[in-house]
């Protein structure tokens, strides 16, 4: 039998992975503790123990690198979090922020085996109900053709939201009351850069959002086809 994989590794790998994959974001041993809540010293030590496993490329003063059975951990871990996610919004009505936090636990205790029955009990989705993607059982992500951030969406243009990256309750209380869900069509009026804000129009309503509420959201062109909650989950009936 395997030894179980700690619960600090699987937060250590998935958090390498998830900055890796963020524009702005460096994935030195510093930003790695800072995020985990862990004294730089501890995230160095970290950083060794998973390069001997050879789960991280570990050179001292530069980026953390995850190797591909590093890379493979973080996103079988992604891929619980997510499927979660989704369960617990779709079936238990769970808010947006509140799936999260839950998951966060959950991911950490569910099983291959378990993962994988969630997934059929949903009937297989590709993103969870932030619209974050959900890695197949081979750590395959699914396509997101023409997906880019909103702060770097060009102006002029109409796009649909396909992606709601926060996890903070204000930050979906924000989302609601302005009417930023999945699937809403916005044009981009102006993208300033000094001051760094984004300025949108949806249905006559103008918003000025900043370059770090502008980072969280993902548009598509709006031309493409329709917004289907089937595509995603399924909401959760009252």
């Amino acid at each position: 039998m395997k030894n179980p994989v700690s619960i600090a590794t699987e937060n250590f790998v998935k958090t390498v992975y998830q900055f890796d994959q963020k524009k702005g974001y460096d994935t030195r041993p510093g930003s790695i503790a800072r995020e985990l809540g862990i004294s730089n010293a501890a995230a160095t030590d970290m950083a060794r123990k998973l390069a001997r496993k050879e789960l991280i490329e570990y050179k001292k003063y530069k980026e953390l690198r995850l190797t591909p059975a590093g890379r493979s951990m973080a996103l079988a871990v992604i891929r619980k979090h997510r499927l979660w996610e989704t369960f617990l919004h779709q079936v238990f009505g769970l808010g947006m922020h509140e799936i999260h936090r839950e998951a966060e636990l959950l991911e950490h205790l569910t099983s291959d085996f378990l993962a994988d029955r969630i997934s059929h009990f949903l009937g297989h989705p590709t993103t969870d109900p932030h619209g974050d993607p959900i890695p197949d059982p081979t750590g395959e992500l699914p396509d997101a053709p023409g997906a880019v951030l909103l702060s770097q969406a060009p102006a002029g243009l109409k796009y649909r939201v396909s992606r709601l990256s926060g996890s903070e309750k204000e930050f979906f209380d924000f989302c609601q009351a302005r009417g930023l869900a999945l699937g809403t069509v916005l044009r981009v009026k102006n993208q300033f850069r000094n001051p760094r804000m984004t300025e949108v129009e949806m249905e006559g309503t103008v918003l000025l959002l900043h370059a770090g509420l502008a980072q969280t959201l993902h548009v598509r062109p709006a031309t493409g086809p329709a917004y289907d909650p089937a595509t995603y989950v399924n909401e959760p009936q009252p």
